[in-house]
């Protein structure tokens, strides 16, 4: 099978599982934020949110367990994936101890004047952060399963596992609403037993179908291995800390400034964006693994076209689907929450500004990370993603609006590390600035900017209404398809299109 078309048949079983998933988990908000309040969901948000942010942590884990993996099933290396699997094992037991331990800590200076907790809900809130702690050690401890799915791009059964995962969420959030005790309490402590029966099921599926994931630590002990990935898996953890303490900071200074109303508007944004932004992640999640396995073939030309072609097909998906929405933001929030906290609009269309700027070099980091050199490069991330808290805080102080957050966010993270990617991109793998500029930049700005002027154009010449919102998507979406096929597809990708297209017809 060609890697375009294995690229396309993952691609659709992560698709069937985001269309599942993404249903089920706005309706889940729905009943949560009803059942808990503005105030407890606020309080969920500030205290629980690391919960969400776990995702990053996994995503950043997972990517340097499967960069190694992906590398040597490239080579052709059996052997060594055996020695990788058992040497991810020890050193995500390791982390998670760490994780843990450092929780604790952090915990006693959080309930010790840091936080903005009304007094009658601290002792709740003290319940929701110990069991996040247990959901913590359980999740990375996912993580070599889940890089040994990806590196064997098996996304039918992963898709399989996040549809489950949906509907346990769905359980807890009707749990929510029909139990009899503090609700907050009791959806802290299901979520934190999630992250549990996943672990076992990815793990009994990987030992039955997979031979390298056989815990064996002493037999496929490997000194060299352990030191090498030990030093890739590090830099990526620190980014990934520093980037996890950043957005969980930023919480937190909101919530010192403004209270847990913002947070909850917050945490809105966070859950709708999330989901617009699965579009392209599906799609990223297909590709990570080819990216990898291309720089282990010695095919560097083949790794940085990948690259470069999932860059611009993840912008294309988010935006397809942003644009309208972040448009008609203000109805589609009526619709959803019925009481929309305050702020709540705005930090979305904010979000999804920041979302799109990020998919234009969304593979870069990928690309440096399958070259294997990333020292330097981590180095750089580290600081620019402390920035944005230095700065909103800085900001905050001086009594500037809530949204200057997201500004500095858009800015640091958006516009300046998107430049870092492509500096280090060039500087490793000799990634053309003119080819990117090409390929990526011009046809996709050209792109969102018609996208969206015709877009604001509908949404100004009518009333608010269901019928502007279907309006709003249909001439946005005829224009997508219009200049994405006139100007932003390749010839190549035409052809690929087509067959797609006739393939569902038959």
């Amino acid at each position: 099978m060609s890697t375009a078309n294995r690229i396309i048949k993952n691609t659709g079983f992560l698709y069937a599982k985001m269309g599942i998933t993404m249903f089920i988990s706005l309706y889940t908000t729905r009943l949560i934020l009803n059942s808990l309040g503005a105030s407890d969901f606020g309080i969920f948000n500030i205290v629980g949110g690391a919960i969400a942010m776990l995702g990053f942590l996994n995503s950043a884990m997972a990517s340097a367990t499967q960069r190694f993996m992906s590398y040597s099933e490239g080579e052709g290396n059996k052997e060594k994936q055996k020695s990788i699997f058992n040497v991810s094992i020890m050193l995500h037991l390791s982390i998670s101890m760490v994780v843990g331990i450092a929780l604790l800590i952090a915990g006693y200076f959080f309930f010790n004047g840091v936080l903005n907790i009304p007094e009658n809900r601290i002792f709740a809130a003290k319940v929701v952060y110990g069991s996040l702690i247990v959901s913590t050690m359980f999740t990375v401890m996912t993580v070599p399963y889940d890089a040994a799915m990806n590196a064997h791009e098996n996304m039918r059964y992963y898709a399989i596992v996040g549809i489950f995962e949906s509907f346990l969420k769905l359980v807890v959030a009707l749990a929510c609403v029909y139990t009899a005790y503090d609700k907050l309490i009791i959806y802290g402590i299901l979520m934190a037993c999630i992250p549990l029966i996943t672990l076992t099921v990815m793990r009994v599926y990987c030992r039955r179908n997979y031979d390298e994931c056989m815990i064996a630590p002493k037999k496929y002990w490997n000194k060299g291995l352990m030191k090498e990935m030990t030093s890739f898996a590090g830099w990526n953890f620190i980014v990934s800390i520093s980037n996890i303490l950043t957005q969980n900071g930023l919480s937190v200074v909101l919530n010192s400034f403004w209270g847990t109303t913002l947070n909850a508007a917050q945490g809105v944004g966070n859950q709708l964006c999330g989901q617009l932004q699965t579009f392209s992640s599906t799609m990223l999640k297909a590709v990570n693994p080819v990216i990898a396995k291309s720089e282990g073939q010695n095919n560097r030309d083949l790794m940085l076209q990948v690259s470069l072609k999932s860059c611009k097909f993840s912008l294309l998906l988010v935006i397809f689907f942003s644009i309208p929405a972040s448009i008609e933001m203000p109805y589609i929030m009526k619709v959803w929450l019925h009481n929309v906290p305050q702020w709540a609009v705005l930090f979305c269309q904010l979000q999804i500004l920041r979302t799109i700027i990020e998919q234009l070099t969304i593979s870069l980091g990928n690309a440096i990370a399958a070259h294997g050199v990333i020292k330097s490069y981590s180095k750089a991330s580290c600081i620019l993603n402390i920035m944005p808290l230095l700065l909103t805080w800085l900001l905050f102080k001086f009594n500037f609006a809530p949204y200057w957050m997201y500004i500095v966010w858009i800015s640091c993270w958006s516009i300046i590390g998107g430049g870092l990617k492509l500096y280090y991109c060039n500087k490793l793998c000799n990634l053309s600035y003119k080819v990117f500029f090409y390929v990526v930049f011009f046809p996709c700005l050209t792109i969102s900017i018609l996208t969206f002027f015709i877009g604001v154009v509908v949404h100004q010449l009518l009333d608010e209404s269901l019928l502007r919102l279907l309006l709003v998507c249909i001439s946005t979406s005829l224009m997508f398809l219009i200049v994405g096929w006139r100007i932003v597809l390749t010839p190549e990708e035409k052809v690929l299109i087509l067959k797609i297209v006739n393939k569902i017809k038959k």
